[in-house]
Parts: C-alpha cells; structure tokens; sequence
C-alpha cells in the first residue's frame, strides 16, 4: 500500500464532497427534498471526514520521539474513529431526523425539482470519479499482492485508503436511493417516498459509522500481521542458517505500514553466542529488505524443547 496513492485517493474524494456538499443542500432547500437535504447532510459529513483522513496521514507520519518509540502510526485508526462518529452525528442523525419530519408531512415545500436532478446528475458524475480513483489505487495494490479485490479490502490494515473507498460506494447509493425517491414523489405525489429514501439514506449511513468504526477499533488495540506475511516472517527466520525452529511468533501493526515482530527462535547448540547474534542481526536485515513494513525486531534466543529434553542438567533440574 502507497501512502501517496491513498492521499491522492484522499483528496479527489474531498474535493468532490466539497462542491457537492453545497449544490445539494441548494438543490434541497429549492426542490423541498428531504432526500437532497440528507445528501447534502452526507457530503457536509463526508467533506469533514476526509480533512480528518488528511490529518491523520500527515500526523502518522511523524517520526518516533522519547514518549512515542514506534512512531505515530495509529494515529489513522484515531482520526478514522473521529470520522465514523462524524458520519453517524452529521450524516445519519440529520438524514433519519428530516426523513422522518417528511414522512409525517412536516416536509418542506419546492418546485425546482430539475435543480435537484440536475445536482444528482451532477453528483453522479463526481461521485463516480472519485470511487474509480479509490477502485485504481484497490486494483493496482491487488495487483502486486496477488489477492482479489474483496479479500485485499477486508484484510488491508489501510484504514484510511478503506474509509474513503466505504464513503465513496456508500455515496453511489445514496444517490440512487434519493433519485429513486424524487422519482417516486414526482409520480405519485407523495412525500412519503422523498422522506422515506432520506430515511434509508440515514440508515446507509449508520452502517457505513458503524463499519468504519469497527475497523479502527480492531487496529487501533493492536491486530496481527496478515497470516500470509506472518507465514513469510516465519519462514524467513526459520531459513537462517543455525535456526531450527520459531517457538513463537507474535507480530502487531503500528499503522498501516509499520510491523512490529516479535519471536521465540530455536537456535542450535553447534553455534556460538557471537554466531547467534550474528544470525539475528541477517534476519533483521533480510526482513526489512524484504517485507518494507517491518520496523521493528525483536527476537529472543531459546532452546529447542527437544534439546531442553534431552538436556542431563535440564532434566535434573525438572526432577529435582
């Protein structure tokens, strides 16, 4: 994954909120559209969601100090926290509240329903660029782990890159659903269909808090490197030569792009103290040069069970 890529990915998504944000709470405001209102309520949240993406990217990458020794990594997972709850205040809360006004006939009342349209045309068109821009950056990072699309989104530690792809496809959505309920208005005369896509709007956006929110909480306490990369780990350090086995082997992200590695490594009783340290100075390096994400090693030198086993003092030591 490319810090670059995702602040591009980033800043196409917040422009087109921006302009967005405020032709839909015209169009709204003139069409009497509940539906456009919580659209607008969608993109004002969304605006506000990427300037928290762009700052947690900026402050995630500064370097590590006295009070920070793994840097500021999980930082992103904080400030993506902060946009899950913006989402659910913002978006949702408005969008439920002004759908349910509507559906009760305590809507507003306009005629320029063309605006409106026009808007979500409008919408549909900037909307689309940005989810492309955020499907390119999934499609080309597929492309060099080898993973399908689903799978690379569900298992990317990414949570910033994901924020703005879930925020993009749910935008796409909700754009359907307020231009199914304006069509719905217009055709039956009811404002209840208008209130009623402002509702679901509202709903969408529950989820999408509640999706995003659920990712950050999972990085932020500390989740475990990919099982495909820990397997890579292992097999790098089991590959030195004087080790014959990793006891244990425990791995955590610290931000996106930063593993910590921690492990219990076997090493044979035919190589000196100095020799073993020299071991795992070339497994340090082999691991940095071939996984970039990870930062930090750390690894502690034990005695295989089968020699501690087979050990005269260790045995005497068990009995005694």
């Amino acid at each position: 994954m490319s810090r670059s890529e995702t602040t591009k990915t980033v800043l196409v998504a917040g422009a087109a909120n921006l302009i967005l944000a405020i032709t839909k709470l015209i169009a709204g405001l003139l069409a009497g559209s509940s539906a456009m209102l919580a659209e607008g309520a969608h993109s004002v949240a969304d605006t506000l969601n990427q300037s928290f993406l762009l700052t947690s990217l900026r402050r995630s990458e500064r370097p590590p100090d006295r009070r920070h020794p793994f840097g500021y990594g999980n930082e992103r997972y904080v400030w993506s926290l902060l946009a899950a709850f913006g989402i659910f205040v913002a978006g949702a809360g408005f969008s439920v509240f002004e759908g349910i006004l509507t559906m009760t006939g305590h809507g507003g009342t306009g005629t320029s329903v063309w605006l409106a349209f026009a808007v979500l045309a409008l919408a549909f068109v900037l909307e689309g660029a940005s989810w492309i821009r955020a499907y390119y950056q999934a499609r080309k990072e597929t492309r060099d782990n080898g993973r399908d699309l689903v799978d690379h989104v569900r298992r990317s530690p990414d949570i910033t890159f994901k924020t703005a792809l879930f925020e993009d496809t749910a935008a796409m959505i909700g754009l359907a659903l307020a231009a199914a309920g304006l069509t719905l208005r217009e055709i039956t005369g009811s404002d209840f269909w208008d209130g009623l896509a402002s509702v679901l709007i509202g709903v969408l956006l529950v989820g999408l808090a509640f999706s995003i929110g659920h990712e950050s909480m999972g990085l932020l306490i500390g989740r475990a490197a990919d099982p495909a990369e820990q397997r890579r780990i292992r097999a790098e350090i089991t590959g030195a030569p004087g080790v014959t086995g990793v006891g244990e082997l425990l791995t955590m992200h610290f931000g996106p792009e930063q593993i910590l590695v921690a492990a219990k490594v076997h090493f044979s009783d035919d190589i000196s103290a100095d020799q073993a340290e020299d071991v795992a100075g070339d497994i340090d390096r082999r691991l940095r040069e071939k996984i970039p994400a990870v930062r930090h090693v750390f690894l502690d030198p034990t005695q295989h069970p089968a020699d501690r086993a087979a050990d005269p003092v260790h045995r005497t030591e068990e009995h005694a």
